[in-house]
């Protein structure tokens, strides 16, 4: 079906199922279903529809680029990239005089500096900048949550690992992926802090949750983020 609203169009379909209330579903290709009771007027699944519209509009944008994977990035003025959840434009200047190639974050750009205007130089000079910020992002957060634990980490480290945000070990040692810089600083202080717990709860139990959820009561938003972002996240 097609309902418009506010000038907008959006298809999707209803299933009528044994629940005692509807319920909007977005598939991973940005395909909406509205689940409702038998019996369910068409109007009251349409106002139910009208309620959630920018909700059901950003959800469906975000599946719909997800399933279409990152574009290829092109190191060039105007590209964006991630920065603290939001995309920045870059802009680029050759100056030969710099003793290392760095991006500066001012205003509302990305502002690259290379000796040499190639594609390599500019991306390794964006992975130098994140991970730089994210050491500092990563320390700062761990400075402000350590109040709730009476232990601290031995070290902090940024990495490369793709397979993990971050990691504890028996030595409590923390290790941060570098693309967290990427994220909203409320997501950095939820990988932060799921590392910290583990300090105190090696494995993923109860315990471990729980204090998870004392320190971060909405910490299943933030990871929603991540499932939801990861794959954009990236040079």
């Amino acid at each position: 079906m097609i309902h418009t609203h506010s000038g907008e169009e959006i298809n999707f379909d209803i299933k009528y199922k044994k629940r005692t209330s509807m319920g909007i579903y977005i598939d991973p290709f940005g395909n909406v279903e509205v689940q409702a009771p038998k019996g369910t007027p068409v109007e009251s699944v349409l106002q139910l529809l009208e309620e959630k519209w920018d909700w059901i509009q950003q959800k469906s944008k975000e599946m719909k680029d997800r399933a279409l994977g990152p574009n290829v990035k092109v190191y060039d003025h105007g590209e964006s990239f991630l920065y603290l959840g939001n995309a920045y434009p870059i802009q680029i200047y050759l100056d030969i005089n710099i003793k290392q190639d760095h991006v500066v974050f001012e205003g509302d750009k990305l502002h690259i500096y290379v000796k040499q205007v190639e594609d390599e130089k500019i991306k390794q000079a964006l992975k130098r900048f994140y991970y730089q910020q994210c050491k500092a992002l990563v320390e700062k957060s761990v400075q402000s949550f350590q109040s709730n634990f009476k232990i601290k980490p031995r070290s902090i480290r940024i990495s490369d690992n793709k397979r993990t945000w971050g990691t504890c070990d028996s030595k409590l040692q923390l290790t941060f992926n570098w693309r967290l810089a990427m994220a909203p600083q409320r997501v950095i202080d939820y990988v932060v802090v799921h590392e910290m717990c583990h300090m105190v709860h090696l494995n993923h139990d109860r315990s471990f949750w729980r204090l998870v959820g004392k320190i971060i009561p909405d910490y299943k938003e933030q990871e929603n983020w991540l499932a939801l972002s990861s794959w954009k996240m990236t040079v």
